[in-house]
């Protein structure tokens, strides 16, 4: 279970235990919060707490740019303005603190999203459980022939049941050796911080973190991509779905004009008008690059 009785007591209590306060609150997210969201096999991510709504966007935005706005005629087409134009700072208004529990090597591509406040539980002083991700049948695949950080067939059969024992057993035999250097029985066991070196990057760790709306969106556009890593994108989704009821409107806007839209270069701009008056234009002829092209193409197709 993703969550141990102590966690889960901790939440219903907190649930148990409503407050009245005065500052601006979200419905959508007030359903979310403190809940947890099961992702793999022993993973979660719940809110802990966040900052702002819609009304938070829309007031840093009128505040920053006065009568440049007032032709917008309401809160959402506001927004919608913002995120079509790059506007990024009234978005940075709104905050979320997520508790999240993931596989180490999850952690490590996470990780790179240098724009959130981190706080990771740790091995140095605190033994790590004995739970690792160990994939479904149907996320086992072979690489991929076309792309070096892709993913290419499904493993079937002997090989995928091959696999599975491997990562297995090969997890339990180091969590095994990492209890034995840890042992206090008649002597002294290998401090923490040395004992954890051994451990596989499929084992669980958690952390807090804590990202401005903003970064949140750009963590979301790459990692709830359909061609990120599928560990990694499970996770994204879980998020996606608190946000889209935390901040409608902003969600909406994000989904319409980055996950949905296309950037296109001056070339690929230039390619259009001139397929719009009827030219035959080709790779030859656009200016681009064979990989700019290819792209081209599947985002008008």
């Amino acid at each position: 279970m993703p969550l141990t009785p102590e966690q889960q007591a901790e939440i219903d209590a907190q649930r148990a235990t409503p407050r009245p306060t005065l500052r601006a609150v979200s419905d959508g997210m007030e359903a979310h919060l403190y809940k947890a969201s099961e992702v793999l096999d022993h993973g979660f991510v719940r809110v802990i707490d966040y900052m702002g709504d819609d009304n938070a966007i829309v007031q840093a935005a009128r505040v920053s740019y006065g009568a440049g706005t007032k032709h917008v005629s309401n809160d959402e087409g506001l927004i919608r303005y913002l995120m079509r134009h790059w506007h990024s700072t009234p978005f940075e208004m709104c905050e979320i603190k997520l508790h999240v529990k993931l596989p180490v090597f999850v952690a490590r591509q996470w990780i790179r999203h240098r724009t959130a406040n981190v706080n990771e539980y740790s091995a140095r002083y605190s033994i790590l459980d004995r739970e690792f991700y160990i994939p479904q049948p149907d996320a086992l695949a072979a690489q991929s022939t076309v792309n070096n950080q892709g993913r290419g067939e499904v493993l079937t059969g002997a090989e995928a049941e091959r696999v599975l024992e491997i990562l297995k057993s090969d997890a339990g035999r180091s969590y095994d050796h990492y209890e034995e250097m840890l042992s206090q029985d008649g002597q002294q066991g290998l401090a923490r911080e040395l004992a954890r070196m051994n451990l596989p990057a499929n084992i669980y760790t958690q952390w807090y973190w804590k990202v401005d709306l903003h970064n949140l969106f750009h963590f979301l556009r790459l990692r709830a991509d359909a061609h990120a890593q599928y560990e990694i994108r499970v996770y994204a989704d879980a998020i996606c779905e608190m946000v889209k009821d935390w901040v409608p409107f902003a969600y909406a806007a994000f989904e319409d004009y980055r996950m949905g839209g296309v950037t296109l270069s001056s070339k690929a701009v230039d390619c259009l008008k001139r397929m719009l008056k009827g030219e035959d234009v080709t790779q030859e002829t656009s200016g681009m690059s064979k990989g700019e092209w290819r792209e081209f193409q599947a985002a008008i197709a």
